[in-house]
């Protein structure tokens, strides 16, 4: 839910964490122009201590900072907030960089320079998606021993937590309201991320793959619960198969 602030009763809170003084300013001013609450620190501590500090809805993150790497500064954030939207703003444009910054916990990534009508179009994007929307209002789902519960926001193996961050929830309810059924790179993207998305689809097979690794550690528990297995489908895209009876 977006913060309460003096731009009104529910205004959407944005913490730019940025050294760059040019860059950072044209974020701060950009982002006050087009109705965010946006607050902006030069340090990966400094920035750590905001986000502490105060309720965001949203994070910008600079990989380059003076004091933090950047992604140590994404895995904290993470870790600290779980529904935080993070957005990485990077230089870095190889994609092992673009896959460690997702891996780190961040949404999405733009790699400068980039316009400030693209950050604002992938900001509406993702908040659009956010827990407050439709999902809140479904029952939970179950498929062999793992329980889905969207309104709780809930993933359960057997009765014990999977923690999942909230991409990989999505992506996984998304998937476990039609189990055997197949579905489409498209549709998930448009579920998950947004039906005008426009930004990389690498996002999707990165989140999957953090979503099998943390299916796959949770079949390793005591009860050994019977989890489903995510199938890829080569040329559309993955099917949640139940376990065998």
């Amino acid at each position: 839910m977006p913060a309460h602030s003096p731009y009104g009763p529910a205004v959407t809170s944005v913490l730019v964490i940025e050294d760059d003084e040019v860059i950072g300013r044209h974020l701060h001013t950009g982002l006050r122009g087009n109705g965010y609450a946006a607050n902006w620190s030069r340090t990966g501590a400094n920035g750590l201590a905001e986000a502490a500090h105060r309720r965001h809805d949203a994070v910008l993150l600079d990989l380059g900072l003076p004091d933090i790497d950047g992604m140590d500064v994404a895995r904290q954030l993470r870790a600290d907030h779980p529904d935080l939207l993070i957005v990485i703003l990077t230089a870095r444009s190889d994609e092992i960089d673009v896959i460690a910054g997702l891996d780190a916990g961040a949404d999405d990534y733009l790699v400068k320079p980039f316009s400030l009508s693209v950050l604002l179009a992938r900001l509406r994007a993702h908040l659009r998606r956010r827990p407050a929307d439709a999902h809140t209002t479904r029952r939970p789902i179950q498929v062999g021993d793992l329980t889905v519960d969207p309104a709780a926001r809930r993933c359960l193996a057997a009765g014990r937590e999977v923690a999942l961050r909230p991409k990989e929830f999505e992506l996984l309810a998304a998937l476990a309201g039609q189990p055997g059924i197949a579905v489409s790179r498209e549709e998930l993207m448009a579920q998950v991320w947004d039906a005008n998305w426009f930004g990389p689809t690498k996002t999707l097979d990165v989140t999957m793959a953090a979503l099998r690794r943390r299916l796959e550690a949770a079949e390793t528990n005591p009860e050994q619960p019977r989890l489903p297995h995510i199938a890829t489908l080569r040329g559309h895209g993955y099917r949640l198969e139940p376990p065998p009876d």
